[in-house]
């Protein structure tokens, strides 16, 4: 008899030493939550801190800049270095600001140094489409076809990268190497030290972005020796939409004059002396273009206290259970149905599993009739992100019965196969 009742599922969250985080949350009524890796849960932190903040302009206008209990002033600083654990970084390296893309604008604008025939950046051909469009717009920028300029590594299987593939091809026309920690399909995690190695032993720059990876799988980047890296707040961190991202920028490339500059990069005592002669921050600061999104940050403050709590290491460690997990479900229950496992199943996956099937966007669409939030990825791909601080193993055992039923019965034929304007 099988041991995977959801008795055994019960059993396991009464074992659960993170199971009281979920009353931290406000968990949709009816439904079970699988799309933090898209969208995280908004927690009731980060909704007071929300309010704190509101309540700071509020009451002090514009002396919230210098005072309350987080002076708007140096709330970047503050909170990148809150996320620097998360990333395995000094608390000089990180800062919160801007956006992914506008992240990485600013970095490549920094990094990529094209000399003689070292002009090329390197990239990979399953990339999420954003960082693609931004490192072709940077090549164009300086002149450069992105045809013939960006380097795209091509996967084996159209699911992972091997990372000897990336390392052969740090050739010496490279001056950039952009790659994510995650791939944000298959939820593979890549050898971030091993490709850091090799690009450091053969002086390219590298730099990762960790908008799959961060608050989900652990990162020792500034002891990798990464060069740079660059996030999102509104995933596994649960910051809201649209909330403040992260940089992170390794010490020995401080005092280096930031590609995209903006007074908030300044020196924070001579920021208001008004100079048209910028003196940068001398950390990661400098790479601050515009003022800090006081209310966008504001609930990643809230959030992150949490991840204090708990430390990252607690956190991958439940996160690769629940996705253990799902994965003995999905071989027990859902043989026969046509789905095919796009994930690693061993150490190399991160925080969300994919399930590819031909009636991919229908049976998504099924899924959330029967109260399961799924993440559906064109052209079949179903996603799904049991979060460790949030999802339970009943949560798990209740999607896979769920979404067995569905096949079962064939719900899913009702709907059109066609992704919805947002998926």
């Amino acid at each position: 008899m099988s041991q995977h009742t959801l008795s055994n599922a019960q059993d396991r969250d009464r074992l659960d030493k993170l199971a009281s985080y979920r009353d931290e949350f406000y968990i949709p009524a009816n439904a079970i939550y699988m799309d933090g890796n898209s969208l995280g849960l908004l927690s009731k932190r980060a909704e007071r801190t929300l309010h704190d903040l509101l309540n700071s302009w509020k009451t002090l206008g514009i002396d919230g800049w210098t005072e309350g209990t987080h002076p708007w002033f140096y709330l970047s600083e503050q909170v990148g270095e809150k996320m620097a654990p998360l990333v395995g970084g000094m608390k000089s390296e990180v800062i919160a600001t801007g956006s992914t893309t506008t992240n990485l604008h600013q970095l490549v604008s920094t990094f990529y140094k094209p000399d003689g025939n070292k002009t090329k950046i390197l990239a990979d051909e399953l990339n999420f489409p954003s960082d693609i469009y931004a490192l072709k717009s940077q090549l164009r920028l300086k002149g450069y076809d992105p045809d013939t300029h960006l380097i795209r590594i091509k996967s084996r299987d159209g699911r992972y990268l091997k990372e000897d593939d990336i390392i052969e091809a740090m050739t010496d026309d490279v001056a950039l190497i952009v790659l994510p920690a995650v791939l944000y399909r298959s939820g593979q995690v890549l050898d971030m030290e091993k490709l850091t190695k090799a690009a450091n032993e053969r002086n390219i720059p590298i730099g990762f972005d960790l908008c799959h990876s961060i608050g989900a799988v652990e990162h020792s980047l500034h002891d990798w020796g990464t060069d740079f890296a660059f996030w999102c707040t509104y995933k596994h961190l649960n910051g809201g939409p649209g909330s403040v991202g992260g940089l992170f920028i390794h010490e020995q490339h401080f005092g280096m004059e930031p590609g995209l500059a903006g007074w908030f990069g300044s020196k924070k005592e001579a920021q208001f002396d008004m100079e048209h002669t910028m003196d940068p921050a001398l950390d990661a600061g400098a790479y601050q273009i515009g003022t800090p999104h006081v209310l966008s940050l504001a609930p990643v403050i809230g959030s992150l206290e949490m991840f204090e709590e708990v430390g990252m290491s607690a956190i991958r460690a439940k996160s690769f259970e629940l996705t253990g997990y799902m994965l003995e479900l999905i071989e027990q229950e859902l043989q026969g149905f046509g789905f095919t496992i796009g994930n690693p199943v061993d150490k190399t996956r991160g925080g969300h599993l994919l399930l590819e099937h031909v009636e991919a966007a229908r049976i998504c669409k099924a899924l959330k009739e029967d109260g399961v939030i799924p993440d559906f990825r064109a052209p079949n791909g179903i996603r799904l992100a049991p979060v460790a601080l949030y999802n339970t193993f009943e949560d798990v055992w209740r999607t896979i019965q769920k979404l067995k039923l569905i096949m079962d019965e064939k719900r899913y034929e009702k709907f059109e196969n066609k992704r919805g304007v947002v998926a």
